[in-house]
């Protein structure tokens, strides 16, 4: 099976045409941020030239999406935000938005809510045979949450999630210059970036090995 993750568009759609191989995926994944504050009908617009290219979609809002965006993916059959969805033997579980910043953009939660929403998707796919994690908001104290001045603004709750549960894949967004990979004990995380700036990943499953590609890079995780 192969996936093709990516978020921060931020309505720029001409990074959607950049993806090789976008259109035989045999899932992909969005991790937020459609939009400019935008809402419902800014997100059909990006959601529609993704699915132009390939239908097999699961997606999260992000922090700078309206609620209403939420609502819509869940309507579309494509929200994965408080859920896990089993995709083959992996279970994805997914959590939108971000843990609260100073900006009061339009899809922030307090640490308690994160927590629940996690804990919400992960009961949905406690069988699955592997799991990974979809969070637009990156777990805090990590390569991938830190910011230009030096500071880390992931989320806690997130981090507690990864290290209690230990999946083999993070993969988050939302903070565009920590464009990095880390790992919290075996969990890999990976924040692309920007998708205007190439920010994408492919996750290739073969039994029982996943292989992560990330900046021209492949990481081979054993399940």
């Amino acid at each position: 099976m192969r996936i093709v993750a990516f978020g921060d568009i931020h309505m720029d759609l001409s990074g959607i045409e950049t993806i090789p191989g976008l259109d035989c995926a045999d899932l992909v994944i969005i991790t937020g941020d459609f939009t400019n504050f935008g809402g419902r009908q800014d997100a059909k617009t990006v959601l529609g030239r993704i699915m132009a290219r390939n239908r097999k979609v699961l997606a999260l809002p992000g922090n700078m999406d309206q609620p209403e965006v939420d609502d819509f993916l869940k309507e579309q059959g494509v929200g994965l935000h408080g859920r896990g969805v089993l995709f083959g033997d992996i279970g994805l579980i997914g959590v939108g938005g971000s843990n609260q910043t100073p900006f009061n953009t339009p899809l922030e939660f307090s640490e308690q809510e994160l927590t629940t929403l996690l804990n919400t998707g992960a009961a949905q796919v406690d069988q699955s045979l592997e799991k990974i994690l979809v969070s637009h908001a990156p777990p805090l104290h990590s390569k991938t949450d830190v910011l230009a001045n030096g500071a880390h603004v992931g989320s806690r709750a997130v981090r507690a999630f990864i290290e209690e549960n230990q999946p083999a894949l993070c993969i988050t967004g939302h903070i565009h210059e920590a464009r990095a990979h880390d790992r919290i004990g075996r969990t890999l995380i990976i924040n692309p970036g920007m998708l205007k700036d190439g920010g994408w990943v492919e996750i290739m499953t073969a039994g029982a090995t996943v292989t992560v590609t990330h900046n021209g890079v492949d990481t081979r995780l054993e399940l």
